[in-house]
């Protein structure tokens, strides 16, 4: 049988011909309009697809959930995309169209979340703020069987910096990265052929010093300065007299008083790291430290400053004598008595 005679015996007549072409036309129409517009999801929900999951099981279970409409229609778009869905938890938006489901489910399009780790925190204190993350899995603590390099990390072996990972992600996981993080910026420097002012030599040098700039000033501007006092201080055989290190020998490494004062007394603690009472470094960080911090030591101010004194206004006044900075002192003490008295 020719075409011809076969489209007339289909298509008797033009009009039964343009009748199937708009037949044709409504059910594309209607397919476009299931697949890619229309959706039963009435409020955002979150759908987990676990290890060993098949597409019918999880097509099964986001029918049931009311998530799609079409089972077979869902299972066709899988298959157009690779025929794979794959595992993690999902944030599944109001309104989403069963083609952007399965766009999301085959490419992987998991729900993430952002954690920041700030500046100037030390290793207990960054264990508690991903132990209160809610996105977040699994026990700050190592057991057996996790990563030895991430059950044995310092102050000064995480680098601070907003990490966007996965919802689910382990907290561990999380330490894992800053700790890369810190060991490439590490590496950086050694490429860059170890360059160190004196008298300073090792990474734990720079990074120990770093971590009290940190922990001195959260003004970038000012950590220059604040390292060239300290690196002056270090030249002429000086003593520290970093609070923060007291701090930090005082709460037992967790850096943080809770708002109690520091009085003097509290400078006599028999401790390494309190630099007051010791010449030289601690003998590690007292924090976690980010570039700016880095920089500073690498590259310190050109100063004579010898001294440093809060302004009361977030910042510092530097001395080169101990005169000028005994009158600064005074000017900060006057400053504190009017505040505790407003």
């Amino acid at each position: 049988m020719s075409l011809m005679k076969w489209r007339k015996s289909i298509f008797p007549n033009k009009k039964s011909q343009n009748n199937f072409i708009v037949l044709v036309c409504v059910i594309v129409a209607l397919v476009i309009y299931i697949m890619g517009i229309w959706s039963p999801v009435r409020n955002d929900t979150t759908f987990t697809i676990n290890n060993g999951d098949s597409v019918s099981s999880v097509t099964k279970t986001l029918r049931q959930n009311h998530i799609i409409y079409s089972e077979n229609l869902f299972k066709l778009a899988v298959k157009r995309m690779g025929g794979r869905v794959q595992r993690g938890d999902y944030d599944i938006p109001r309104g989403v169209s069963m083609w952007r489901l399965a766009h999301m489910f085959t490419n992987g399009k998991i729900a993430t979340t952002t954690i920041v780790i700030p500046e100037g925190l030390t290793i207990k204190q960054i264990k508690v703020l991903l132990s209160k993350s809610p996105n977040l899995v699994g026990d700050v603590e190592c057991e057996k069987g996790n990563i030895a390099e991430v059950c044995n990390l310092h102050d000064g072996d995480v680098f601070p910096d907003t990490y966007r990972v996965a919802k689910g992600t382990t907290r561990l996981a999380v330490l894992d990265l800053a700790h890369k993080k810190m060991v490439r910026i590490r590496e950086q420097w050694e490429k860059a052929g170890y360059i160190t002012p004196r008298p300073l030599k090792t990474w734990n040098d720079i990074v120990t010093l770093a971590s009290i700039v940190q922990r001195e000033t959260p003004k970038v501007s000012e950590m220059p300065i604040v390292a060239s006092v300290y690196i002056n201080r270090l030249r002429k055989n000086m003593r520290l007299q970093a609070d923060p290190t007291v701090v930090y020998a005082l709460t037992d490494g967790v850096g943080n008083m809770q708002g109690a004062a520091l009085l003097r007394g509290h400078l006599k603690i028999d401790s390494p790291y309190n630099t007051y009472t010791h010449n030289g470094l601690p003998p590690a960080p007292i924090a976690n430290v980010g570039v700016a911090a880095i920089r500073a030591v690498l590259r310190p101010a050109d100063t004579n400053y010898l001294y440093f004194v809060a302004d009361g206004q977030g910042g510092h006044i530097f001395s080169k004598s101990y005169e000028d900075h005994q009158k600064h002192h005074a000017d900060w003490r006057e400053i504190k008595k009017a505040r505790n008295k407003n």
